[in-house]
């Protein structure tokens, strides 16, 4: 994703108010999420309003530079001119030089990639020109080939000369003059070795994590069906078939005989990555995907560690120990790959696994759920005789807007619920009166003020993908928008007026630092991920950028929000509940420029980062959560804990060796080891501190 830097309400005005509108519905030109680029010969067949904005840029530059082709920014108003020299001739040409021109100050910006060793270069040329440039036909040629022999998947590895080469070198071919071409050298032919697949499959002893991810979400309700592509052992199968649902599975060797049906859930678990075979592979997603009445659950590998030790390379893959094949995805990698095969916009549930609806209504509620924070209900503050007589038929009521932040449609409620309602008080709105009368009505509104949040984190984050009309909408979250929202319109010009300003890092900063969930560390904010969902919307619509698309790691305890640079970071401290500090274990980078992910594991032989003051990071609801703020303020009056946003095990052992304490579960405790004379000496300061801390 690219950066969103913030603009004033003058630099907005200098770009159409539909500029991305009309990008992304041209017919010519190449665009992507923060940009479109297009060829300087087809400027001509652009929208006119096109055309007349990228001449404003032109007065700025000298008449002589040459160019190839433009880009036009969404997030600034900005254009840049590419030249890349060898355009016709050469298949995949290398970036020369860039001239970025801004149309709020005319400043140029000149960048020469001439004489970078690894400079960027352009793939399907025929998206940038016109049906009638010169060699139209052979950029199309070339691009169709080089996706047979998928060249172009994972497109963000091979963006740049030396990427892009070692891609060919892999599939060991050669382009001539804008054809494939296999290398004159012979080589020895290699015999393709026998795969065993059915060697992959793991007896379980519980549900596997998609399809228990699956229950987590609602996904399963009463009467569905569920369908394993890829059963296996069959574990799934019998386990969401003890739970009452209908389930049925087929595996091409543990139960070739049975039926593939149709199913409301069909799951196709750690399928795709165990197939070698490129088109065997898609035909597996293709065919799980025509079984699927509802939504399918796609789940792959994604996270390895040192996955080549041991292993022999083959296709885009591996081969293991155990004769089978392994291709392990990365995150942004699977979802393109989802999403290519199938037209769709899958919904990541977690790291390798993705939800992918057959009715897109059903997918946007489910994505809008995601984001919708938990509320409680208002307590009732009077005792009013009406109110108690009826208190039965007024909690349905209650909890409705409670959910949703309004009162409720009549045909969002069960008849069960609505005549008693309308016979006893005439309309839902009046049922809703009595209940405000014997309630705090500013809770309710700071309810409404806390769904409205919801939904614009929810609309912004949609703007990465292809934002659904209202009417795409399912009818409740088109009910919430018109009750909480003057229009659909309105909205949707909030949340990205909301997502413009992630950009601005002075702005997310002063953000992050006067939040109070989360605990301040030097350039960032960590919340625990229970307490991600209090945070101010623009936050949680920062961390929703990344989850959005690459989904959250499931054993993720905290989030860390960098404010000097765009990058969310997860972190997992596995004895986080039953240990006073616990060992980091793994962290999961994610930068928003790019989306680039970047683990790393911490050996607890390595002295790895702890966790201390718990509580900071939680809301005050949390289980133990005064248990754990009763440690830390033990800790901060005897010392240990000054000037330690961030140690390591080491240093804080050393630390409470200093200072002749020592931990006793969730207290402080001094050594019975310690030198005496130290000793009475650390007494005597935590004594001092607490006498100027009684004195304050």
């Amino acid at each position: 994703m690219a950066s969103f830097p913030a603009m004033t309400s003058e630099q907005l005005v200098s770009a159409p108010p539909n500029l991305v509108q009309q990008c992304q519905h041209s017919t010519l030109g190449k665009c992507l999420p923060g940009a479109f680029y297009v060829h300087i010969s087809t400027l001509r067949h652009l929208d006119k309003a096109l055309q007349q904005y990228e001449a404003k840029a032109r007065p700025y530059l000298r008449d002589d530079i040459p160019l190839t082709l433009v880009k036009f920014h969404f997030e600034q108003p900005k254009l840049s001119y590419l030249y890349y020299p060898d355009f016709d001739q050469v298949a995949h040409p290398a970036l020369h030089a860039s001239i970025q021109v801004s149309l709020v100050t005319g400043q140029l910006h000149y960048r020469d990639y001439s004489q970078t060793p690894n400079p960027p270069v352009l793939h399907r040329k025929e998206t940038f020109v016109a049906p009638d440039y010169p060699r139209y036909q052979d950029f199309v040629e070339l691009t169709r080939q080089q996706e047979a022999f998928g060249l172009l998947d994972n497109s963000r590895v091979i963006g740049t000369q030396q990427g892009w080469q070692a891609r060919l070198q892999q599939h060991k071919l050669i382009i001539h003059d804008h054809a494939l071409a296999c290398p004159l050298t012979p080589k020895q032919a290699i015999a393709k070795p026998k795969i065993e697949r059915h060697k992959a499959a793991i007896v379980r002893k519980a549900l596997s994590k998609p399809v228990r991810l699956a229950l987590e979400a609602g996904l399963f309700t009463s009467q569905m069906s569920f369908f394993d592509y890829g059963c296996g052992h069959g574990g799934d199968v019998s386990r969401i078939g003890q739970k009452g649902f209908q389930a049925m599975g087929w595996d091409p060797f543990y139960q070739p005989n049975s039926p593939q049906q149709l199913a409301d859930i069909v799951n196709l678990g750690y399928v795709i990555n165990v197939i070698e075979d490129l088109a065997e592979r898609r035909e597996a997603l293709l065919q799980a995907w025509q079984l699927t009445q509802r939504v399918m659950i796609v789940a792959a590998q994604v996270l390895v560690a040192d996955s080549r030790r041991g292993l022999v390379a083959y296709e885009d893959g591996i081969i293991t120990r155990r004769n089978t094949f392994q291709k392990y995805y990365e995150q942004e990698e699977l979802k393109a790959y989802i999403d290519q095969v199938l037209g769709v916009d899958a919904i990541p549930a977690a790291l390798g696994i993705y939800f992918v609806f057959r009715d897109p209504s059903q997918a946007e509620a489910f994505r809008a759920s995601r984001f919708r924070s938990r509320a409680t209900m208002p307590r009732v503050r009077l005792s009013v005789k009406r109110f108690e007589e009826c208190k039965a038929l007024l909690q349905p009521l209650m909890d409705f807007v409670t959910e949703r932040g309004r009162v409720p449609t009549a045909d969002e409620l069960l008849p069960e619920q609505l005549e008693p309602l309308t016979r006893e008080f005439g309309s839902v709105k009046r049922a809703f009166n009595v209940v405000v009368k014997v309630t705090d009505t500013g809770e309710w509104d700071a309810i409404a003020t806390k769904r409205r949040q919801d939904l614009l984190v929810y609309l912004a984050l949609s703007h990465f993908g292809k934002r659904p009309k209202l009417r795409d909408l399912s009818p409740v979250v088109q009910n919430d928008i018109k009750a909480l929202f003057s229009s659909y319109r309105q909205a949707c010009t909030a949340a990205d007026l909301m997502l413009l300003s992630l950009g601005n890092l002075e702005l997310l900063a002063n953000h992050c630092q006067q939040s109070t969930v989360g605990k301040q560390m030097p350039d960032s904010l960590w919340v625990h991920l229970s307490a991600l969902e209090k945070l101010d919307p623009l936050l949680r619509l920062y961390e929703g950028c990344v989850s959005r698309t690459l989904g959250r790691p499931i054993e993720a305890t905290v989030v860390k929000l960098n404010y000097t640079k765009p990058q969310i970071t997860y972190l997992f401290f596995p004895d986080f509940d039953n240990v006073p500090h616990p060992i980091l274990h793994t962290s999961m980078k994610v930068g928003l420029q790019d989306l680039q992910v970047r683990y790393r594991d911490f050996d607890p032989q390595d002295d790895p980062p702890i966790l201390l003051q718990k509580e900071l990071l939680l809301s005050p609801d949390y289980p133990n959560y005064d248990k754990f703020a009763k440690l830390s303020r033990q800790e901060q009056d005897w010392g240990v804990l000054d000037g330690s946003s961030y140690i390591t095990l080491n240093d804080w052992n050393q630390r409470l060796d200093e200072q002749c304490t020592q931990l006793q579960g969730y207290r402080l405790a001094w050594r019975k080891d310690a030198d005496p004379y130290t000793l009475k000496l650390r007494k005597s300061q935590v004594r001092a501190r607490q006498r100027v801390k009684s004195e304050e």
